[in-house]
């Protein structure tokens, strides 16, 4: 069975750092794309950093919104994906979600569609 388990979110005030971790199991996580997403109840969910996963490579993609504070680095022994967030706002608060697509689904990393397999999301808070 595929899970995904995220942890490292709280309350924090801004311009820290925080990582959230995307624990996996029973997932290979090759040719496909694996991403960070943040939804406020009653908004779209929004695409904050991916990770397309190839056969030897890898091609990360942030939202505007993100890049240059957000890192989305993985380690494969661990079998985990991280969402390193610099230099938070307040805006960054939100519930964050960590997805996998199955492996050869095409389609933008950054958008929700095609992604299959949802962790169960962690808050994140940012004060000002």
């Amino acid at each position: 069975q595929v899970q995904l388990v995220e942890s490292g979110g709280g309350s924090v005030q801004a311009g820290g750092s925080l990582r959230l971790s995307c624990a996996t199991s029973g997932y290979s996580g090759r040719e496909n794309c694996m991403g960070w997403f943040r939804q406020t109840p009653g908004k779209e969910r929004e695409g904050v950093a991916a990770v397309f996963v190839g056969a030897g490579y890898e091609i990360t993609y942030y939202a505007d919104s993100v890049r240059g504070r957000f890192t989305i680095p993985r380690d494969n022994d661990k079998n985990t994906m991280y969402l390193q967030m610099n230099n938070r706002k307040p805006e960054d608060t939100d519930m964050y979600y960590c997805a996998a697509k199955p492996p050869f689904v095409g389609g933008v990393c950054l958008h929700e569609s095609g992604y299959a397999i949802w962790g169960q999301g962690t808050q994140v808070t940012v004060s000002s």
